[in-house]
């Protein structure tokens, strides 16, 4: 069992940053991959990016690449997104999320992780 936590969302100016940061409570963190998804209102979840349990590899939705940056830190069981740029689009309730590794790569798929946290609320004001 995992459970994760997000902070740092808040309100944030177009074109500003933003950090978010998610605690994990297991033992074996490196077993997993990590992952942030987002969901705005009235809209679909949707994967933003993914980190494998070393942090060698990662991946990014085309909507954030050169904005966002997905980086873990085992040794504290920590998982951040640095966001730049960002824009009125990037709104949205932030989640991160927990799964099993199974190689050196991830998938930014919801059915790849198990364990999510209750989000965080990212909102970009013009």
């Amino acid at each position: 069992q995992v459970h994760v936590a997000e902070t740092g969302g808040g309100l944030v100016q177009t074109g500003g940053s933003l950090n978010l940061s998610c605690i994990a409570s297991a033992s074996g963190f490196d077993d997993y991959v990590m992952g942030w998804f987002r969901q705005a209102p009235g809209k679909e979840r949707e994967g933003v990016a993914c980190i494998s349990w070393s942090g060698r590899y990662t991946y990014y939705t085309d909507d954030v690449k050169g904005r966002f940056t997905i980086s873990r830190d085992n040794s504290e069981n920590m998982l951040y997104l640095q966001m730049t740029s960002l824009k009125a689009e990037d709104a949205a309730a932030y989640y991160c999320a927990a799964g099993p590794s199974n190689g050196a790569e991830c998938e930014l798929e919801s059915e790849r992780f198990e364990y999510w946290g209750q989000g965080t609320e990212v909102t970009v004001s013009s």
